[in-house]
């Protein structure tokens, strides 16, 4: 059963991860986040803390709270890369020339890749994982 809480603490990882780079680039590179950006925060924020307190208090059951986050959050970051990508188009760019620009190159990050594309991936892997720890917990059980 211990083996099976690697896949949670590597949720954690990613999670808190993502919760430092969006730190970093909002405090230290002092990028304001677009709203679309901020929702995502709101979701991704809290899984940082959730997955901490799970990995410190063995809960096997933590994909029953912390999975609706992951998935509101990794939704918003989809929408939020289809609009970047320009597959969806809407009236209201949450990305603003005069504003918080997801669009230019300073967003630019990890192997060129946007963050709006980095949090849908911080979110698909943090779900996986939690899905996989999920079904390895219930067939220890068994």
């Amino acid at each position: 059963m211990a083996q099976s809480y690697v896949w949670l603490y590597a949720a954690w990882i990613v999670a808190l991860s993502a919760t430092l780079a969006a730190l970093f680039i909002g405090e230290i590179l002092g990028q304001t986040p677009c709203v679309l950006c901020w929702y995502q925060r709101i979701a991704m924020f809290p899984l940082a803390w959730i997955l901490g307190v799970a990995c410190l208090t063995s809960d096997s059951r933590i994909g029953r709270y912390a999975l609706p986050l992951t998935f509101v959050g990794g939704a918003i970051a989809l929408w939020h890369s289809l609009l970047y990508a320009g597959i969806v188009k809407e009236a209201i760019s949450p990305c603003q020339q005069n504003g918080p620009s997801c669009t230019d190159s300073a967003m630019l990050t990890v192997a060129g890749l946007p963050i709006p594309y980095l949090s849908f991936i911080s979110f698909l892997a943090i779900a996986l994982l939690l899905i996989i720890f999920h079904f390895h917990n219930k067939h220890s059980k068994v």
